[in-house]
C-alpha cells in the first residue's frame, strides 16, 4: 500500500472536486451521505480556521477524506471520514484515522453515518466506544397531516431574509442552549445556508407572540441528485423559545411545516433527533414518524 496523507487548512477547487466525487461514490455504495451539511458547507465556503481536511491518496488516486472540526474545547474535536468504495479493505480507514488521532493528540469524537458494521469495527479497533446516537425518522406525506391550531395570541408568517436573522439567531441559541452543534450557530452560518440552492423562505415559518419571536420551523427539500431517490422533505429545524415551551407551539409548528411539504407534492418527510431526547421522539412518533436510520458518535471514554 503506497498511501500518503496530506493535511490542508483550505481545499483548492481541484481538491474539492475530488472530494465531492468521492462523497458521491460512497453515497451511491452505502445509501447514506458520509459527510454532514456542516462539513460540506465548510468545504465550499470555509469556516473555523482551526478545522483541517485530511486527504489520503493511494498513488495518485484520492482514496479517503477526513474533516476535523475543533467543535468543543472540553469534549475535544469531532471528525467524519470516508473511504472511496474502490479503495476499501486495504487498511486505508485505519491509516486515515491514525493520522487524525496524531493531529488531535488522541482527543477525538468520531461520527459514523448509517451505523455501518465497518465503521463500528474500525472504531472498536482504536478503542472507541459508542457514546451518542442520532436518529433519522421518516413519515409518509401521503398520510394525512392533522390541522394545526395556533395557541392564543400567536401569529404565523414566513421568514424575511435581511430582516429576521437577528431575532432567529437569538431564539435558536436559547432553544438549543444545550445542543453544541445547533445552538452555537452564528450569522455567517445562517447566511451560508441562505445562499444554498435549496433555501426557500416560503418554507421557513416564524411564530410571534406580540412582536417577540416565539418559535420557528425551517423546512428543507433535498433534491434527487443528493439522495439518489425522489425529492425528500425535511423538518430541518424546529425551535421554541424556552418561555413558550409547554404551550403546544412546537407541535403546531411541526404540523405547519409538514403541511407545507405536503403541498409540494413530496412523498416523504424526514428529520433528525437525538436518541436521548425521548420527549421529542414521542412527539414525532405521535405525528407518524418512525425510526429510519441512525448516525453514531464514537469516543474514547
Amino acid at each position: 500500500m503506497s498511501a500518503r496523507v496530506k493535511i490542508r487548512e483550505r481545499l483548492g477547487d481541484a481538491e474539492i472536486a475530488e472530494v465531492l466525487g468521492l462523497v458521491e461514490a460512497a453515497t451511491e455504495a452505502d445509501g447514506v451521505r458520509p459527510l454532514n451539511e456542516h462539513v460540506m458547507l465548510h468545504m465550499r465556503y470555509g469556516g473555523d480556521p482551526q478545522a483541517r481536511s485530511l486527504l489520503l491518496y493511494d498513488d495518485a488516486a484520492l482514496a479517503g477524506y477526513a474533516h476535523v472540526d475543533p467543535t468543543d474545547e472540553v469534549e475535544g474535536p469531532s471528525t467524519e471520514l470516508v473511504i472511496h468504495p474502490a479503495h476499501r479493505h486495504r487498511g486505508h480507514g485505519a491509516h486515515l484515522l491514525r493520522s487524525v488521532l496524531e493531529l488531535t493528540d488522541g482527543r477525538l469524537r468520531l461520527w459514523a453515518h448509517g451505523d455501518h458494521a465497518g465503521a463500528e469495527a474500525l472504531a472498536a479497533r482504536f478503542g472507541f466506544e459508542r457514546v451518542r446516537s442520532l436518529w433519522q425518522m421518516r413519515r409518509s406525506l401521503f398520510a394525512p397531516v392533522d390541522p394545526e391550531t395556533l395557541p392564543d395570541g400567536v401569529r404565523l408568517r414566513t421568514f424575511v431574509p435581511g430582516e429576521d436573522e437577528e431575532a432567529w439567531l437569538k431564539v435558536n441559541a436559547a432553544a438549543f442552549a444545550h445542543h453544541p452543534e445547533q445552538g452555537a450557530w452564528t450569522l455567517d452560518d445562517l447566511l451560508r445556508r441562505e445562499r444554498e440552492p435549496w433555501f426557500d423562505p416560503e418554507g421557513f415559518f416564524l411564530a410571534f407572540r406580540g412582536d417577540k419571536l416565539a418559535g420557528f420551523h425551517w423546512t428543507k427539500i433535498h433534491g434527487s441528485s443528493e439522495h439518489g431517490h425522489e425529492p425528500l422533505g425535511e423538518v430541518y429545524v424546529v425551535g421554541v423559545d424556552p418561555s413558550q415551551q409547554g404551550t403546544g407551539l412546537g407541535r403546531t409548528l411541526t404540523l405547519t411545516g409538514l403541511s407545507h411539504l405536503r403541498t409540494r407534492g413530496l412523498a416523504q418527510a424526514m428529520l433528525y433527533v437525538d436518541e436521548a431526547n425521548t420527549a421529542a421522539i414521542r412527539l414525532y412518533e405521535s405525528l407518524g414518524f418512525a425510526r429510519w436510520d441512525v448516525d453514531v458518535m464514537y469516543a474514547i471514554v
